[in-house]
């Protein structure tokens, strides 16, 4: 009587542990999880007040002090900024929260040394230094 307790508790521990193992839904699929550049909601949510535009797609952020140490030289004219963010729109390419419309946009000759995206605005007759914001 004990023998046949004991393999029928044995077969009980084995039967339980391989059922809690296997995964009856599995279907050998995967998920992919992918980042993005953050966008200017998730910007503004962290620094209200930040000093940002957006340009094809990207955010570009000023006041950032890594860059203020950078010597650029103004490149060619790459845009304008053609609007002014205010809270509950949609920010496009070419908006600006802080910079007026008209400001040119310009690439920067030492973007390829930097290794990132910079871009220069030219504002009141001063050029202020922008990264694009990037994930990772």
């Amino acid at each position: 009587m004990k023998l046949s307790k004991v393999i029928l508790g044995g077969t009980a521990v084995i039967l339980l542990n391989a059922l809690g193992c296997s995964n009856p839904l599995d279907t050998n699929t995967f998920e992919v999880h992918t980042t993005e550049n953050p966008d200017a909601e998730e910007v503004l949510a962290l620094e209200p007040d930040a000093d940002i535009f957006q340009f094809e797609g990207m955010i570009y952020q000023a006041g950032i002090e890594w860059i203020e140490e950078l010597t650029l030289t103004k490149n060619e004219q790459v845009g304008e900024i053609t609007a002014r963010y205010e809270s509950h729109t949609n920010f496009e390419n070419n908006m600006a929260t802080q910079l007026p419309v008209g400001a040119k946009i310009f690439s920067a000759k030492e973007s390829a040394e930097v290794g990132g995206p910079i871009l220069l605005v030219e504002t009141d007759g001063k050029l202020i230094k922008y990264t694009g914001l990037v994930e990772g």
